[in-house]
């Protein structure tokens, strides 16, 4: 069967597009609403705790049922549903209440979709990043129109731009066709069996380590250029250059995989990590080099997120990629993300910024060391 190209990119597209509308504009949006630094650490932490549990549990659902797009469209549907509540009030308790109601079904999709992606390209999984990059490139539209409508509007219609973008996510899904697996035999391996291996406790705990790390940038890093008075337009500039060059790299990650081992792609991607986080820290007022920070984008997540993709692939095999995909997006994005969420929030206006980006540093240090001692030692893997 041929691979629906334009419907999985046209996921990616849509999905990451709502990302876009997030992760730049939604801090300005909650600060519009009056809340603290500290009340919006805790509101993304909550964004991003559901990431924990929920992929986990849609992700079983999926492997016994065999109906992973089945998953997807109702966990899209409801997502879209529910952020609609942020119309009703802004109080804090009720705006915490529906962020867990919406980000439960919307941190849902994503790794279904990533393991859906798998199946059909089947024995062609270097083929993954011409996909995802419509993902980025939808990222980048929304990010650059919002930013300009923020400026000749009001922040104060946020909300409206990103309910279409959520129904378009569940209208691409009712598409995209069902994958076929086959039967598990009797010598399929357990779950737990897999991850009970050093490698991929290790493999889980550098990229909880690295999420961990992009919690201030998700959070406070549109705040913290607007504190240096960076306009809303710049800013959505500064977050579509990142995507860009993540852009460029999946353009050309297949010849990447050809010359370069996953291994040492991941070790370059977390030491590049840790120049930009700490350029970030002590030189927000160089315009110059906060273009140059966020290029590095392409390796702090691009690469790094294309590595995780492979060797979940890898890891986890046919029978438990929904599980997989689960299990790397609820300990890297759900309980990484959330920390990082969470200590940004509470150590933003006790040290200030550069202590809170500081942190993210030395947290990529320590992922890696444990990368350079366990992740991929055993086999040098390059992707043909």
């Amino acid at each position: 069967m041929a691979i629906p190209y334009w419907r999985l990119s046209g996921f990616y597209f849509f999905y990451f597009a709502t990302l876009g509308g997030f992760l730049p504009y939604w801090s300005l949006y909650l600060e519009y609403i009056k809340f603290n630094a500290l009340e919006i650490g805790q509101l993304s932490a909550l964004m991003v705790a559901t990431k924990i549990i929920a992929p986990n549990l849609w992700g079983w659902i999926a492997d016994h049922t065999g109906k992973s797009l089945r998953v997807i469209r109702i966990a899209s549907f409801f997502a879209a549903v529910i952020f609609a509540g942020f119309f009703y009030k802004d109080s804090y308790l009720w705006v915490a209440m529906i962020t867990v109601g919406f980000s439960f079904f919307w941190n849902a999709a994503l790794p279904q979709f990533e393991a859906a992606t798998l199946f059909h390209l089947k024995k062609e999984p270097h083929r993954y990043s011409k996909i995802r990059l419509w993902g980025s490139i939808g990222f980048i539209v929304t990010v650059l129109s919002i930013g300009q409508l923020v400026d000749i509007l009001s922040i104060d219609y946020l909300p409206e731009m990103i309910i279409c973008l959520l129904t378009m996510i569940w209208l691409v899904s009712l598409i995209t066709p069902e994958t076929k697996v086959t039967h598990k035999t009797e010598n399929t391996i357990g779950i737990f069996k897999i991850i009970k291996k050093p490698e991929i406790i290790a493999f889980f705990f550098v990229y909880m380590l690295l999420q961990l790390a992009h919690g201030p940038y998700y959070v406070f890093y549109s705040i913290y250029l607007n504190q240096f008075n960076y306009s809303s337009s710049i800013i959505g500039l500064l977050w579509a250059l990142g995507v860009c060059a993540e852009v460029i790299l999946f353009i050309f990650m297949k010849q990447v995989l050809r010359w370069l081992s996953l291994r040492n792609i991941l070790l370059v991607s977390i030491f590049l990590s840790i120049c930009r986080w700490l350029l970030i820290a002590f030189y927000v007022e160089s315009l110059t080099l906060m273009i140059f920070a966020q290029l590095l984008h392409a390796a702090t997540f691009g690469s790094s997120h294309v590595v995780a993709i492979h060797l979940v692939h890898k890891y986890f095999g046919e029978h438990h990629q929904g599980k997989g995909q689960a299990l790397y997006s609820s300990l890297s994005f759900g309980l990484g993300g959330m920390i990082g969420s969470l200590y940004s929030g509470y150590f933003w206006d006790l040290y200030g910024a550069w202590f809170v980006y500081s942190m993210a540093a030395a947290s990529c240090f320590i992922a890696l060391i444990i990368a350079y001692i366990w992740v991929g030692r055993e086999k040098q893997q390059v992707i043909n």
